[in-house]
């Protein structure tokens, strides 16, 4: 499972169900892989936690907001079953026996020091917090909605008596009138970058006045508007799109159209997905560099069933029924090249590792692969892995050496202090101000050291985390017991410093060891 941004908090709610927060405002709640529900804020999401305040048995979702509001929601649905206010915003929110009488409270607490305590239901409150306010609330909301409604009808109507009185048309399409998208990968040009072309058209006359798309993670705000100009309206409107991610991606397209003298229009609504891999095309660049990394592995399945998976995340065009293909990728460029032997064996070349664990992964999970082993092959970023293994051990043997010389100047420090008291109080005023003058000096020193140290353990840690990514992309390229396997044969030899069983495990798997 994959979301568009970084994940801020995670807290278990039962058994295997689980509630996260997202770093653009959006909480929702996980059973597994399978995502239950999920609401978005223009709002930060400071805390998350499982607590059970209406007393129905099951826990509910507790978020703490920037904007300092407290809301409890369904773990089933999202529904909003109780809401506070701070004047400021939230600072965690927890549970605990804040009055010592046995009975757990839900504590919340914001940056201005306030805190607040909720007990869970009482008997008459259970399953239903929400207090006679957000009840006029939902009044308020519902009466809203009928009078939006009442308004359409009224406009139904209207155009119904115009086409009776005047057959202008104004405002009404042909009955056949239907929304026809495309999606087509297009290459770079001088005039604009790679990018996948969303078509959106109609089958007749009518024209398209306005298109608004919601997507995550594509578009600024997550959503895009396209409002031609009246010059140039028409039944066809493109749209470029560039997904920044290998990861799929629907299109909720709203679309305004009507005659081309309309005053008012119909909203044609669509949701389209974007395969996963949409930014590789299949019109190769006979110039580019073969790829010199390589993922091979067995599976049991038809290559018809390849195939199906490569229409499926990928942008074909109609005819490809083999599933030895090669790509060009439009978003770092480089060749991709995906082949099957009549054994079952796929051979998978690209130089990016992360690409290959992607494609492995999706495989893996269109196939219902549950273990699935592999050799792995990609010499330029083993180099590199190899050359920060190498400044790793520089940066230990620096620390080392840093460290030793802290403790040699911190022993110097304390015998000039000594006798830097001693001469005080012998009333020898030279030598005292001669040992301080020397102290400051070696205090400077002291603090230089520490920056060099610090500077070091900061390159040490961003090193470290290099290998640890490596071994969890080295993972990716297996499935289930495999991977395991792997992560934990790489990090014992990580711990044993044995780089060469690490390159062996990287390439064929934790059996190898």
């Amino acid at each position: 499972m994959t979301e568009n941004e970084t994940v801020t908090s995670l807290c278990h709610m039962h058994d295997s169900r689980f509630g996260y927060a997202l770093a653009n405002g959006t909480v929702g709640v996980y059973d597994r892989t399978t995502r239950y529900w999920r609401i978005k804020s223009k709002n930060h999401a400071m805390s998350i936690h499982a607590f059970d305040l209406n007393a129905d048995g099951v826990v509910e979702l507790i978020t703490g907001w920037s904007n300092g509001k407290i809301d409890a929601r369904s773990d089933r649905t999202g529904e909003v079953i109780f809401k506070d206010n701070f004047s400021s915003s939230v600072a965690g929110v927890v549970e605990g026996d804040y009055r010592l009488d046995g009975q757990k409270q839900l504590i919340c607490t914001s940056i201005e020091g306030e805190v607040r305590g909720y007990l869970p239901a009482s008997k008459e409150l259970k399953g239903n917090l929400m207090d006679s306010s957000a009840e006029q609330d939902l009044i308020r909301e519902l009466s809203h909605h009928r009078q939006n409604l009442l308004l359409e009808l009224r406009n139904y109507e209207e155009n119904a008596k115009g086409v009776s009185e005047t057959n202008s048309g104004v405002g009404v399409i042909p009955a056949n009138t239907q929304l026809q998208t495309a999606l087509s990968v297009r290459p770079a040009t001088d005039a604009q970058k790679a990018h996948v072309e969303l078509s959106i058209s109609t089958p007749n006359e009518t024209i398209i006045r306005a298109v608004l798309i919601f997507a995550e993670g594509i578009f600024e705000g997550e959503s895009h508007v396209v409002h031609p100009s009246a010059q140039n309206l028409s039944g066809c409107v493109r749209v470029p799109i560039v997904p920044p991610k290998d990861i799929p991606v629907d299109l909720h397209i709203k679309t305004f159209v009507g005659g081309k003298t309309s005053t008012q229009f119909h909203v044609f609504e669509i949701t389209r997905q974007l395969p996963r891999f949409s930014m590789y095309d299949i019109v190769v660049d006979p110039s580019a560099a073969p790829p010199t990394g390589r993922v091979t592995f067995s599976i049991n399945d038809r290559p018809q069933r390849v195939v199906m998976w490569l229409n499926q995340n990928f942008l074909l065009p109609e005819g490809i029924d083999t599933p030895d293909v090669t790509f060009n990728s439009l978003r770092g460029g480089g060749l991709l090249s995906i082949g099957m032997a009549s054994n079952g064996q796929i051979t998978l070349r690209t130089d990016d590792i992360d690409l290959a664990g992607d494609l492995v992964q999706s495989l893996a999970s269109f196939l219902a692969i549950e273990d699935l082993s592999a050799e792995a092959d990609f010499p330029s970023y083993f180099e590199e892995l190899h050359t920060t293994l190498t400044e790793v051990d520089e940066f230990h043997s620096v620390h080392q050496k840093l460290t030793a010389a802290m403790a040699d100047h911190s022993n110097y420090i304390r015998n000039m202090l000594v006798q830097a008291e001693d001469s005080r109080l012998l009333g020898d005023m030279t030598t005292m101000k001669k040992r301080y003058r020397e102290l400051y000096d070696l205090n400077r020193d002291l603090i230089n050291e520490y920056k060099i140290r610090s500077n070091n353990h900061n390159a040490l840690l961003a090193c470290l985390k290099s290998v640890n990514q490596a071994i969890q992309r080295a993972g990716r390229l297996r499935v289930g017991k495999p991977k395991n396997q792997v992560i934990a044969a790489c990090r014992d030899a990580i711990k044993s410093n044995n780089v060469n069983a690490l390159f062996r495990i990287m390439r064929a798997g934790a059996a190898s060891s």
